[in-house]
């Protein structure tokens, strides 16, 4: 029901502005995205969501960050947009420590910001959007047992301490945990770089026994350690990813990945523009407010934008509905 009211309020704050005209925006306004690892094929694809959404309301856009996995760097990022003055910044968070003094010194200059993909949730940003984390650990946990016929050892590729990914990856546990003949053997920090995955898989396959089951919870993992498995000729291991990069995709139908979780990163750069323009136009009368404990709060705690589950069985219907790169 909560996830359901917020999906409303946010539907309904949209369309209002929707039915505005673009004559109301001014010729300093502009909004950031601020990313790391800007260049993969996740935030290219909130790269497109970003430009679709500014183009259609008649203002600048720009997506800046790290080209690498770099939150330190990603953090510098952020301040130096905000020293342009924005008119609201959209931010995923890949060190929420890191970047919960950036995200409230916005807030302080009155900067509405908002958490997209990864969130800061002891900072002051005003709302999150992204994917339900939690709930797609579970999807993967579910697919992840169901394919192992509950039993066998697991490893388990994320980046420790980003939010969203230790969400996920408590579901994986609690699915995990009704399943007492399936253990997580070792979780690898692939700190944003796909080769880190591929050499500890290779290591991995060195080992006295190889698990059965890789669970990817960051998007270039899963291509690197199905392509080290077939590089070995080793079969019969379930692998089960995150997004749907195309290589991802291409293992689905291979049948060497078995299943992925699509998450919507167009979807979260698109509907976040709109949400920071229309707090830019109809401010509130402060920022610096606790929205989740304000039961008349005008804004959802969060914006579920929603997961797919991709198999061998849909993959195809998949690839035919996808919108293209540039979202026209």
């Amino acid at each position: 029901m909560a996830r359901t009211l917020a999906a409303l309020a946010s539907t309904a704050l949209m369309l209002g502005l929707m039915a505005c005209t673009g004559s109301r925006h001014e010729a300093t306004e502009k909004y950031y995205l601020v990313a790391s690892n800007t260049k993969i094929a996740y935030w290219q694809a909130a790269g497109a969501g970003l430009d679709r959404a500014a183009r259609g309301l008649g203002v600048p856009a720009e997506m800046v960050g790290p080209e690498t996995y770099d939150p330190q760097a990603e953090a510098q990022a952020f301040r130096d947009a905000l020293a342009k003055k924005p008119s609201g910044m959209l931010v995923s968070a890949a060190d929420p420590t890191l970047m919960k003094d950036p995200i409230d010194a916005a807030i302080a200059q009155g900067i509405p910001v908002i958490t997209v993909d990864s969130d800061a949730p002891a900072s002051k940003r005003v709302t999150f959007i992204g994917t339900n984390n939690y709930q797609a650990g579970l999807m993967g946990g579910r697919i992840l047992a169901d394919r192992m016929h509950g039993k066998g050892d697991v490893v388990v590729y994320t980046m420790p301490g980003q939010s969203n990914l230790d969400e996920r990856l408590q579901g994986y546990k609690n699915i995990l945990a009704d399943h007492p003949q399936m253990k997580i053997v070792r979780i690898v920090d692939v700190k944003g770089n796909p080769a880190i995955a591929f050499d500890t898989t290779e290591e991995i396959l060195k080992g006295k026994s190889v698990p059965d089951g890789f669970a990817c919870l960051v998007s270039s993992a899963c291509q690197e350690v199905a392509d080290v498995l077939d590089r070995h000729n080793v079969e019969n291991k379930i692998l089960v990813a995150m997004d749907s990069d195309a290589d991802t995709l291409a293992w689905i139908q291979k049948g060497k990945i078995a299943a992925t979780i699509a998450q919507k990163p167009f979807t979260m750069a698109h509907f976040g523009v709109i949400m920071l323009d229309s707090l830019h136009h109809y401010k509130l009368p402060t920022l610096d407010e606790n929205w989740t404990q304000d039961t008349r709060s005008p804004l959802p705690v969060f914006v579920d934008t929603g997961a797919t589950l991709i198999d061998k069985n849909n993959v195809e219907a998949f690839l035919k509905a996808q919108t293209p790169a540039n979202g026209r």
